[in-house]
């Protein structure tokens, strides 16, 4: 073989070097994936509110075994089929959605990275989804409203003891467009979330030498909390102390069927109930009046070894799914994986730790960024199996090893 030096002119078209960018969208270029974002937010994030997000109760087995059954999953592809025009659009409760999913309701989310709400409702905006206002939200129902004017929003709510205040949040939401209320019904107590006990976590974040280290670490987070607006619920205020003080203070733990009766009074739109793991409560809550169901265990931060949704989603769907709409949650972190929940028969797949690591990683563009991997995810998953609506989609379409 015969060797030469290489002429200037064949490698200038080879060069790729750029210069390094700064803000979010140059620190997320390189990222292909949630599980990418996620070790962004991990370094961006102190400890304590990232095991926040990222953390489950007691062992973590339910929050593991929720991500492992999709692990397991084989699709069944039908080949030769035009799916030139495969479309993931959907509808929700009535409601047009680009895409089969929507995002769920998390508390305290500004304490996650400083933009909060605001940007994860704009960001859904955009995306053409769905997005629930928790009650422990850090942005008031009004203040969402005003960010995202054309996002169809819906409020979720934890029954508090004082229920003439949970009767104000609901004439709040419906005042605010809000178009659906979901109600958590699994969180009576508070599940033992061992990793916020082990770092210490309040609501607000306490200064302490262990804190104060970590703010050495992470400057810009620590920068952007102090000096913002104070970090506080939007919802009640002067709350200082750790989550299951909170839940212990004020949700009610005597929470029972006739308190669905009471939302039903109180509230004339649709109505979801969140937090299903028997097919016997999905019967009970449509019997009940509820529009929709969300098969979850609350992503395993509750009840450790509770039911994993995936298994105990066609059940539930085969005893209610002709009465109500079923959705389903809990370790769901790409494309495939709302594909795989939808043709195991769910309406609608319910996403959390995943924007919420694009919201860490970086701000409102890291949660378009999360919600483009799952545009691009479903659509090319779905044209892979041989399908071009999200209709077409049946329990035929996956097996597990």
């Amino acid at each position: 073989m015969q060797r030469r030096t290489p002429r200037w002119e064949e490698i200038k078209p080879l060069v790729k070097i750029r210069p390094p960018g700064f803000g979010p969208e140059a620190r997320l270029a390189s990222a292909a994936s949630i599980w990418d974002l996620r070790k962004i937010a991990r370094r961006r994030t102190p400890r304590a509110p990232f095991d926040y997000t990222d953390g489950g109760a007691e062992q973590e087995v339910a929050l593991n075994k929720s991500r492992e059954v999709y692990r397991r999953l084989e699709f069944n592809p039908t080949v030769m089929r035009d799916v030139s025009a495969a479309n993931p659009a959907t509808t929700i409760l009535g409601q047009p959605s680009a895409l089969p999913l929507a995002l769920s309701p998390t508390g305290f989310t500004r304490m996650m990275q400083h933009e909060g709400e605001p940007a994860v409702a704009r960001a859904a905006q955009r995306a053409g989804v769905t997005y629930a206002l928790s009650t422990l939200g850090t942005v008031t129902p009004e203040a969402l409203a005003d960010a995202a004017p054309g996002l169809n929003r819906w409020f979720q709510l934890y029954l508090f003891k004082d229920r003439d205040f949970g009767q104000e949040l609901l004439t709040r939401a419906q005042a605010s467009g809000y178009s659906a209320v979901i109600l958590t019904v699994d969180a009576a107590i508070a599940g033992a979330r061992l990793r916020d006990v082990r770092n210490g976590l309040t609501i607000p974040p306490s200064l302490t030498l262990k804190t104060m280290f970590d703010m050495a670490m992470h400057p810009s987070w620590w920068y952007n909390l102090l000096t913002t607006e104070p970090l506080e619920f939007a919802t009640f205020h002067n709350f200082d102390g750790t989550v299951a003080d909170l839940i212990a203070s004020v949700f009610d733990p005597a929470l029972n069927w006739s308190d669905v009766d009471w939302m039903r009074e109180h509230w004339d739109g649709p109505l979801v109930i969140k937090g299903i793991q028997t097919v016997a409560d999905a019967e009970r809550a449509v019997d009940h009046g509820a529009d929709a169901v969300i098969v979850s265990n609350h992503g395993g931060r509750q009840l450790d070894r509770a039911p994993t949704t995936f298994e105990l989603l066609p059940d539930v769907v085969d005893a209610v799914g002709d009465r109500c709409e079923v959705h389903v949650d809990g370790g769901i972190m790409d494309g495939g994986d709302v594909v795989a929940a939808l043709a195991q028969g769910a309406k609608t797949a319910w996403i959390g730790r995943a924007y919420l690591y694009g919201l860490m990683a970086g701000g409102e563009h890291g949660v378009d960024r999360a919600l483009q991997m799952f545009s691009d995810g479903i659509k090319r998953t779905m044209q892979l199996l041989g399908v071009s609506s999200v209709d077409e989609l049946e329990r035929a379409h996956i097996r597990t090893r």
